[in-house]
């Protein structure tokens, strides 16, 4: 079955639903909620993660109280050739989160966590050998971090 017909079953969905809420949810109580045997509510599971509907579970740190005191984004307009080397560079470094490729004329943006300011100048040297940089310092996150919606009409 395709991840669209997974999504048409009402059960299906209600599980996505609960473990988006609690993603350590056990199978027994996956089970109990959705009116099912474990092994039919692990099965159904496995299927939707072979689907790619449901990529993995995460765990989510809060990057303040492990020290990280500075987020930013920094949208990246490389230099001409030095597509891959951004990523690249990019990749090699922990700060980064998150990076997007994207339209426009800045190519990159990233998603950074520095302890402090004096942090991001040596960040950005790293990148801005291989093109220009816009930085932008986050204040606060009025929208964090959320999942979407499952089996609702668009």
């Amino acid at each position: 079955m395709d991840s669209k017909g997974l999504l048409k079953d009402r059960k299906n969905v209600e599980l996505l639903r609960f473990l988006q809420k609690k993603p350590r949810a056990t199978i027994s109580e996956l089970a109990r909620l959705v009116g099912m045997s474990g092994p039919a509510v692990k099965e159904r599971i496995l299927r939707i993660e072979e689907s790619g509907i449901l990529e993995g579970y995460r765990v989510e740190l809060n990057p303040r109280k492990l020290g990280y005191g500075v987020m930013a984004l920094v949208r990246i307009r490389p230099l001409a050739g030095h597509s891959s080397k951004v990523v690249e560079v990019a990749q090699s470094m922990q700060q980064v989160t998150e990076c997007y490729r994207v339209t426009g004329e800045d190519c990159f943006i990233l998603k950074l966590h520095v302890k402090e300011i004096e942090q991001l100048d040596r960040v950005l040297d790293k990148l801005l050998a291989h093109g220009q940089t816009t930085t932008s310092i986050v204040q606060s996150t009025p929208i964090p971090l959320r999942n979407l919606p499952v089996g609702e009409a668009e």
